[in-house]
């Protein structure tokens, strides 16, 4: 779904497994392309049914794998750049506003199944520190990536401070 402005409304999932280490996706057909899970809302579907639908299609995984943590505010926003713009689209999409929700994993790793939905997203995984995904994240979604973990951060953590000096230390 896209709104008035060409953004896609869409939900991003932080899941953290018991470690406090969250799960980065490498995405099918992208030379070294990582990102966290993410999809956008169909017609009158909300953020959080959203949420279920893309945690079941790009990780194969059911609201019992999961418990809800923490979600932000409000929607974060991103422009893509012009080179990856599909302008031959209708209607054209500029960007993303995402909800961005942070999920605690309580299944086993056996539980993520990458083809449920028979497209595949993801070719590979990894459990990476807290801060890594800004580092490695694409240029045009650092911001909102920076954004959505340091708002979520208490949620997970006693001492945010503490955690923010290690970010800070690898910008």
């Amino acid at each position: 779904m896209i709104d008035q402005h060409g953004l896609r409304l869409n939900v991003g999932i932080i899941l953290v497994n018991n470690e406090n280490k969250l799960f980065w996706g490498r995405r099918i057909g992208q030379q070294n392309s990582w990102q966290f899970p993410q999809g956008g809302l169909d017609a009158l579907e909300t953020p959080e049914q959203t949420l279920f639908r893309e945690l079941k299609e790009e990780l194969g995984l059911s609201p019992e794998h999961v418990e809800v943590l923490a979600s932000t505010r409000n929607w974060l926003t991103y422009y893509l750049p012009k080179n990856f713009r599909r302008y031959h689209s209708e209607p054209l999409c500029i960007g993303q506003k995402q909800k961005w929700f942070l999920l605690r994993f309580l299944g086993e790793e056996e539980d993520f199944c990458f083809n449920s939905n028979g497209a595949p997203e993801f070719i590979g995984w990894r459990w990476v520190d807290y801060w890594v995904p800004i580092r490695e994240v694409i240029l045009f979604k650092r911001e909102v990536y920076r954004s959505a973990l340091k708002e979520l951060e208490p949620a997970l953590f006693k001492s945010p401070a503490v955690t923010r000096e290690i970010a800070e230390a690898v910008e």
